[in-house]
């Protein structure tokens, strides 16, 4: 089983395969995805990969333990009692309230419609809502001492290109204090103001696959940075954005349309309040 948990939490991908069996009721992978994004409000992805495993695990010893004890639920009687009935009917009491909602919801927000002519017009009229601003990517090796940093910066002396890049990811696995280190000193792409000011205002200065001369000193330590990549500022083409837009229009008309709608309907209404 432990092979089946971690193919399900690696990519968060979901998969129609049977991961126990549990008195002939099978407990699938979907299930357990379902229970997963609920749990974790749609985020289950974007958490670490140990944390998904663990999850993974609660959630499909959770659904066993469920299953074995509706078993027997069934076999003592308990389907059969008037304590059972009568919670059953509360539940689906709310469950009909809560379906029909969610369905009368889906068929108001299907009503919303909204033209070519409006989703350019905020295209035209919100330029800075589409719009990437200049992106760095980079990578860094932290040291603690100037004398240091001199060292890293002596040895990759010279190389440029590939033989730059795969000697800065040697040095910085093996000497960089800082958590990228074991990712080569990669730092992924950054905007303006994302980092420390010595730092932000150096890199924004450098050309791609240019080194500094120089450590960067901050309150870390010394860098030494090698920018990897550069993004230019670019507006989003219409094409990109338009199904966003639409979808963005489409929710704020929708909330509008409720608040009226719930007027509305209050007006219509007998509403009365119990004072306590």
């Amino acid at each position: 089983m432990k092979k089946i948990i971690l193919a399900l939490a690696a990519a968060g991908a979901v998969y129609a395969g049977t991961i126990a069996t549990v008195n002939d009721k099978n407990i699938t992978d979907v299930e357990v995805q379902e229970v997963l994004m609920q749990g974790t409000q749609g985020r289950f992805n974007q958490l670490p990969p140990e944390k998904k495993i663990e999850l993974s695990q609660k959630v499909i010893e959770g659904l066993i333990s469920q299953e074995l004890v509706y078993a027997d639920a069934k076999k003592t009687g308990v389907l059969n009692s008037a304590e059972y009935k009568a919670e059953l009917a509360k539940v689906l009491e709310r469950v009909k309230v809560q379906l029909a909602s969610k369905v009368w919801e889906k068929r108001q927000f299907e009503k919303v419609k909204v033209s070519e002519k409006e989703i350019k017009a905020y295209y035209k009229n919100h330029p800075e809502e589409f719009s990437e601003k200049l992106k760095v990517r980079a990578s860094h090796i932290l040291v603690k001492t100037q004398v240091e940093a001199e060292s890293v910066t002596k040895e990759l002396k010279g190389l440029k290109d590939g033989a730059l890049n795969a000697k800065f990811a040697e040095l910085a696995k093996a000497k960089s204090t800082g958590p990228s280190g074991p990712k080569g000193g990669d730092l992924g792409y950054f905007g303006q103001g994302q980092m420390v000011p010595a730092f932000n205002d150096t890199v924004f200065k450098m050309k791609k696959g240019e080194l500094t001369k120089n450590a960067v000193k901050t309150q870390f330590g010394y860098h030494v940075i090698l920018v990897t990549d550069k993004q230019e500022a670019k507006n989003l083409p219409y094409k990109e954005v338009k199904g966003f837009i639409e979808q963005k229009l489409k929710v704020e008309i929708f909330k509008e349309r409720m608040q009226s709608k719930m007027l509305e309907l209050k007006k219509k209404a007998t509403i009365t309040f119990t004072k306590k």
